[in-house]
């Protein structure tokens, strides 16, 4: 179903979150039938997805009744939207496992300030999404539970690390889901998912826990939505801002560069990747902007450097944690990462950083694929060490680029591939560039619409 149709009755999880909140605030709907539609739609989905770590059916009940009362709900900007969480925020009452066996089970005390900002907001916690163990892969595969799959198709994955967010979101089982990106995470499960991501860069939206960096100044949380101002409405909850609401096509034409070229020499999209990149530039040609066929210099040590402040992070992720617990992969980068610290230095002091800075004062935005293909099979890298693991991952993503630089990206639903899944385009900017990339996203979804919800198989019927 696309999210422009009307909803009605139990339907009301098919709705956008900007309609969604309209008829809370004006009491059309109550949050607590907005709440129940979506336990309704996990309650006969997920246990064949497995996107939640847990659902908080009766808590969401409960706080969505509270809702209610509020004196101040007409003005709330998410009033009673459900909202998944990735299981690396701590939310008050559960714990925090970060998708591994290591960490405690002992429930969070209080909301972190990510949590406490939605709240004010109006968004009702419907649950915890699964990820990979400390949010390291690309795939949602954890040894301490069942590996989360992709609702456009169960043999597939979500991607990662937020991928439990992401196939809640593209099943319309949460109508937003808070999302971290070390080196695509919140991307790579938007494109595998349909869906629209966007990371910010570093410093807009609060870390966890009150860090100041996190792997090195590699992370960043933001939004998955099902539409670009679904997601806009939320990065202003995350950011504490007023910037990003209501996106716009961009004012005047913009200079954007696209390229098909994989930052890893010999790494290639698929001719499906590449014809969907072709199509985007000639849409986005077609509408005013000027299209340049051009592709930052990626130097060949990238992919070294970026291993080496996700290494080191791993290993700062499990200095308070039971080692024997972990993942064996784990427990091997985590000793490799220990003895690389000591030379890891922030993102921020890369050249890349400095040299990406540099590059975008000539233009406006970078079209890339976010992958190479679509979402591959569950199962792909069961059984292989964490080598062959990295290897392969990062020959299918375009993504670890810009958190070495810090700059904001974004992936943008854009067709789909032979077999039926989406395809993501990826949007980067320069600094400061979150507004810009928010209005090309929605310059994009005004002329190619994309489906809001997966057609899942066995799921019930839209009215």
């Amino acid at each position: 179903m696309d999210e422009r149709e009307p909803a009605r009755g139990s339907d009301l999880w098919a709705l956008s979150v900007a309609e969604m909140a309209s008829r809370v605030r004006s009491r059309r709907v109550s949050p607590a039938d907005l709440v129940a539609a979506h336990l309704e739609r996990i309650a006969a989905l997920d246990p064949a997805i497995g996107a939640f770590q847990v659902v908080r059916a009766d808590q969401a009940m409960a706080e969505a009744a509270a809702l209610a009362n509020r004196d101040d709900l007409a003005e709330l900007p998410l009033a009673g939207v459900p909202v998944a969480i990735k299981d690396n925020v701590d939310v008050a009452g559960e714990p925090t496992r970060a998708g591994s066996a290591a960490t405690s089970p002992q429930p969070a005390a209080a909301d972190d300030e990510l949590l406490t900002r939605l709240r004010a907001a109006g968004c009702v916690v419907i649950g915890k999404t699964q990820m990979p163990e400390l949010a390291i892969w690309p795939f949602t595969e954890p040894a301490a539970a069942p590996a989360s799959r992709n609702p456009w198709d169960r043999s597939r994955t979500p991607g990662g690390s937020t991928g439990g967010g992401a196939a809640a979101v593209a099943a319309g089982m949460a109508a937003l889901a808070l999302g971290s990106d070390g080196g695509g995470s919140i991307r790579i499960p938007a494109a595998c998912c349909g869906l629209f991501g966007i990371k910010p860069a570093p410093g807009l939206v609060p870390l966890p826990g009150g860090r100041s960096e996190h792997w090195l100044g590699l992370s960043a949380f933001g939004p998955l939505a099902r539409t670009v101002g679904d997601a806009a409405l939320m990065l202003d909850v995350l950011a504490g801002t007023s910037n990003y609401a209501n996106p716009r096509p961009p004012e005047r034409p913009l200079r954007i560069a696209f390229s098909a070229r994989h930052p890893l020499i010999g790494a290639r999209a698929v001719p499906a990747v590449r014809d969907a990149l072709a199509r985007a530039a000639s849409l986005l040609r077609e509408a005013g902007h000027e299209l340049v066929p051009q592709s930052p210099g990626y130097p060949p040590t990238l992919g070294l450097r970026f291993n080496s402040r996700w290494l080191a992070g791993i290993a700062q992720d499990v200095e308070a944690l039971d080692h024997s617990a972990l993942e064996p992969r784990t427990q091997r980068m985590a000793r490799l990462g220990a003895r690389l610290s000591n030379r890891a230095r922030p993102a921020s002091a890369d050249p890349f950083a400095r040299y990406a800075a540099e590059w975008f004062k000539s233009y406006d935005v970078l079209l890339t694929p976010t992958l190479t293909r679509g979402a591959l099979p569950v199962g792909t890298w069961d059984g292989k060490g964490w080598v062959r693991t990295m290897l392969g991952a990062a020959n299918w993503i375009y993504t670890p680029p810009w958190n070495i630089a810090g700059l904001p990206a974004a992936s943008v639903p854009f067709g789909r591939d032979a077999d039926g899944l989406p395809i993501g385009i990826q949007l980067v900017g320069g600094p400061g560039a979150e507004t810009t990339l928010l209005g090309l996203a929605a310059q994009i979804e005004q002329l190619r619409p994309w489906p809001t919800i997966a057609p899942v198989a066995g799921a019930p019927a839209v009215h």
